[in-house]
C-alpha cells in the first residue's frame, strides 16, 4: 500500500471527519479560549475550527501533516506557535518554551494503528518544520492514563505514543507532562529518511552484474 503524508488543507480537514471519522470536529479545545467556546452556540462550532485552521494557514504556514494510503486520509496531526493556542494555558506544566512549536493533537485510524502511521506523521512534521526560523524543537502536553469526563481531553496526545516517536519528558506531572523533542532529532530523522531513499533508489537503478559467456576454446588441429 503506497502510504505518505501530504500537508492539511480545508479541503482535508473535512475529509478527515466526514470521511475518515476522526474526532474532535467541533472540539475547540486547543483553539480558543474556555469563555469564547462557551459563547458559541453548537452549530458554530464546526465552523469557527475552519477559521482557526484558515488563520493559521495564511499567517504562519503549513500547521499539520495528513497520512495518506492509497489516496484516503487514515490519520493527522496539527502544530502551531503556542501564541495560537490558548488551549496550552489550561495545563499545570504550561507555558510552552519560547523556542519550541507545539504539537496539539494526533490520531490515526483505529484499524491502522500500530502499522506505524503515526511515526510516519511526526517524520512529515520533521520535514516541514526544519529550517523554519526560531524552531528548536517541537513540544506537546501529553496526557497518562486515560482521557474521560472531568479528566484529560481525548485530543490530548498520548504519553506513550510521543515517548515512542522521540520527545523526552520536559516538565514532569502524574497526568500531564510536558514533552519535548529537540529539532536536532527532527534533522537527524529526515537525514536517516533521506539516506535510506537513496539506498532504495541506489539498489533499484543498479544495473545486475550478467557474467560474461566463456569463449570456447578452439577445436585443436586435425592430423
Amino acid at each position: 500500500m503506497a502510504r505518505t503524508t501530504v500537508p492539511l488543507t480545508l479541503d482535508l480537514l473535512d475529509a478527515l471527519f466526514h470521511d475518515a471519522g476522526a474526532p474532535c470536529r467541533t472540539c475547540l479545545f486547543w483553539e480558543r479560549e474556555p469563555v469564547h467556546r462557551q459563547r458559541l452556540e453548537p452549530g458554530e462550532l464546526a465552523s469557527e475550527k475552519e477559521a482557526w485552521v484558515s488563520e493559521l494557514l495564511r499567517e504562519w504556514g503549513s500547521c499539520g501533516r495528513v497520512a495518506m494510503i492509497e489516496g484516503r486520509p487514515v490519520g493527522y496531526l496539527v502544530y502551531a506557535p503556542a501564541s495560537y493556542v490558548p488551549g496550552a494555558a489550561a495545563f499545570p506544566t504550561a507555558p510552552v518554551s519560547a523556542d519550541a512549536v507545539l504539537l496539539t493533537t494526533a490520531w490515526v485510524r483505529p484499524e491502522y494503528a500500530g502499522g506505524g502511521i503515526g511515526r510516519l506523521l511526526v517524520q512529515g512534521m520533521a520535514r516541514d518544520l526544519v529550517g523554519r526560523d526560531g524552531i528548536r524543537a517541537v513540544e506537546a502536553f501529553a496526557r497518562t492514563g486515560r482521557a474521560g469526563p472531568g479528566r484529560v481531553p481525548e485530543c490530548v496526545v498520548p504519553a506513550d505514543f510521543l515517548a515512542r516517536t522521540g520527545f523526552k519528558t520536559q516538565r514532569a506531572h502524574p497526568r500531564t507532562p510536558r514533552m519535548r523533542m529537540e529539532m536536532r532529532s527532527l534533522v537527524t530523522w529526515r537525514g536517516e529518511m533521506e539516506a535510506a531513499w537513496e539506498r532504495i533508489v541506489g539498489a533499484v537503478r543498479r544495473p545486475r552484474h550478467v557474467p560474461r559467456p566463456v569463449p570456447r576454446e578452439a577445436d585443436p588441429p586435425r592430423p
